[in-house]
């Protein structure tokens, strides 16, 4: 059993499809691919509130105008390229952490996760706050460099030239999916 999953963090159809680069999904399947073809877990992490405005608060200027994730439809569905199979663990959160108001840890405790691999959508939003909450829960942290996506190029480069290295090591796909795990 190994103590390393990766971490496929909000992939889905509604924020997907504002992603520019034609490449990503390829990319994060090829990542996907072979975490399952080495034994190493892959996990979801998704945004989904419930119906109504049981957890939603108007302060929170990310969620309050964005109602979507409410609705449990294809848009909130992980996007097909890189869909979990029967079994893998889809977890969802009710914040930009996915930690936040989820059971992420729990899920990593009960199955020895210590070394988390974390990819996707956007750099700036799920992976560096997840980065630095599993920091802060002294996991082992790499971040696959073009399996994350920022709406903001020069952010994503700042993210992971600059601020990642200091908690994880940061790699391309190619380079964990060659043996880097």
């Amino acid at each position: 059993m190994t103590d390393t999953a990766l971490l496929v963090m909000d992939v889905q159809n509604m924020i997907v499809q504002r992603v520019g680069d034609a490449g990503y999904l390829p990319r994060l399947a090829r990542a996907v691919g072979a975490a399952r073809a080495a034994g190493v877990p892959v996990m979801y992490v998704v945004v989904g509130f419930r119906p109504g405005d049981t957890d939603y608060h108007p302060d929170n200027r990310i969620f309050s105008h964005d109602r979507g994730f409410a609705d449990a439809g294809p848009a909130a569905d992980v996007h097909a390229d890189v869909a979990p199979r029967e079994g893998e663990p889809v977890i969802t959160k009710k914040r930009i952490s996915g930690f936040a108001g989820s059971d992420l840890e729990l899920v990593l405790r009960s199955n020895g996760i210590r070394r988390l691999v974390l990819a996707g959508v956007a750099t700036s939003g799920v992976v560096l706050s997840t980065l630095r909450q599993a920091a802060d829960l002294d996991y082992r942290l790499t971040v696959l460099s073009d399996g994350c996506h920022d709406f903001d190029d020069e952010v994503h480069r700042v993210l992971m030239e600059k601020v990642f290295p200091m908690q994880a090591d940061v790699v391309t796909v190619d380079e964990w999916a060659g043996g880097g795990r």
